[in-house]
């Protein structure tokens, strides 16, 4: 069976444009320059495509547009953007016949960009990481071909955290949530104690205050503090807090 980096080279080889889908949170965490080296030593044309946009604050977006060349911003949950998308797809290929390709981190919304785009379930789509296994090819209309990869981690992977950021490894199977979520909790502690209606002045002290909260007690009254990680990283990772 091939690899997942034969399916993205196949890809990447095959594809006239390819759009990176990047966490519009989290921009520099889920790029992938591995990928984009290689676009760029193919000489093809990159496309960024920030997917979530609906949760991003607005100066991450401002900023974004003027670092960013060609882009566009969507949510493909909600349709926002994809009509944009199209345009510039067709404006990119001069209206011509075009194949583009989709790359980027696994569970970035690579497949329910396809749907939003094609307006139907054209590929399958879950909530876990690395659902998409293998090369698809979906025809949205007639001078576009989109051609779909898994996720994929570069070679040199980002740290354990960014990848749980940007739900590259899901939040039921992060080895360490305990780690992971204070590590969260101590990036975005004015968002993180919003979003819970907690106190607490170190990581520490929220994630105990977020398991009272929540109810994730041990018998005898203890915060049960692997539970109370899991769910501040399900709950960032679902969108739920929002910047």
């Amino acid at each position: 069976m091939p690899s997942f980096w034969e399916h993205v080279k196949r890809v990447l080889r095959e594809a006239d444009i390819i759009i990176e889908v990047l966490d519009a949170r989290l921009i520099e965490e889920s790029r992938n320059k591995e990928i984009e080296d290689k676009i760029a030593r193919l000489g093809k044309q990159l496309l960024f495509v920030f997917n979530k946009c609906d949760l991003a604050d607005t100066a991450t977006l401002e900023k974004a547009k003027k670092e960013y060349h060609p882009s566009v911003f969507i949510s493909s949950t909600k349709k926002l953007g994809t009509t944009i998308l199209l345009q510039k797809i067709l404006e990119l290929s001069k209206g011509q016949p075009v194949v583009v390709g989709i790359v980027g981190y696994p569970n970035v919304g690579k497949s329910s960009l396809i749907n939003a785009l094609a307006g139907r379930n054209a590929a399958r789509t879950s909530g876990e990481s690395g659902f998409t296994k293998g090369f698809q090819k979906v025809r949205i209309s007639r001078k576009i071909v989109l051609l779909d990869t898994p996720g994929v981690f570069p070679y040199q992977k980002k740290s354990g955290l960014d990848v749980v950021k940007i739900g590259a490894v899901d939040y039921a199977k992060v080895e360490d949530p305990e780690i992971a979520a204070l590590e969260l909790i101590q990036e975005y502690d004015f968002l993180i104690k919003g979003y819970y209606r907690v106190e607490g002045e170190t990581a520490d002290d929220i994630l105990e205050q977020i398991a009272f909260k929540l109810n994730r007690l041990h018998q005898g009254g203890k915060p049960d503090y692997d539970s109370a990680a899991r769910q501040v990283l399900k709950d960032w990772q679902k969108g739920k807090i929002r910047a």
